[in-house]
């Protein structure tokens, strides 16, 4: 069971992080860490971000560079976001993993037709000892 410390600090970090999701697309966890011998204060963050870039697709190198700025996008915001959670409930930070997905094509519907472009999903796990 949580203390009732680091339940507060949890909930917070929720609160926090929803107003944000609503607007960028993005699905914030907050979890208590349990793999492996068990630290205090130990927490982990995951992170997924879904967006819509347009643009070409296929092999061209336009469409190349467009792939490549959809994944440093979210290489940055995983970059970014031990930062942001030093700055608001953590004493130390620890990125496990990012994962990028780029889909062609899996665009908005404007006007009754499909805009070209990527869709591209993000996640990002990162582990952090509370505050």
């Amino acid at each position: 069971m949580l203390s009732s410390k680091r339940a507060i600090v949890a909930g917070v970090a929720l609160l926090l992080a929803f107003p944000a999701a609503a607007q960028t697309g993005q699905r914030i966890s907050v979890e208590q860490f349990n793999a492996g011998p068990r630290q205090e204060n130990m927490v982990r963050v995951q992170n997924n971000i879904s967006f819509f870039i347009a643009g070409p697709t296929g092999d061209s190198e336009d469409a190349q560079k467009l792939r490549e700025k959809a994944q440093r996008t979210v290489y940055e915001m995983a970059a970014h976001e031990c930062d942001l959670l030093r700055d608001v409930l953590a004493k130390d930070c620890r990125m496990e993993s990012v994962n990028v997905n780029v889909n062609a094509n899996g665009g908005r519907q404007f006007n009754q037709q499909q805009q070209e472009g990527y869709t591209i999903n993000g996640s990002m796990s990162l582990q952090i000892t509370l505050k």
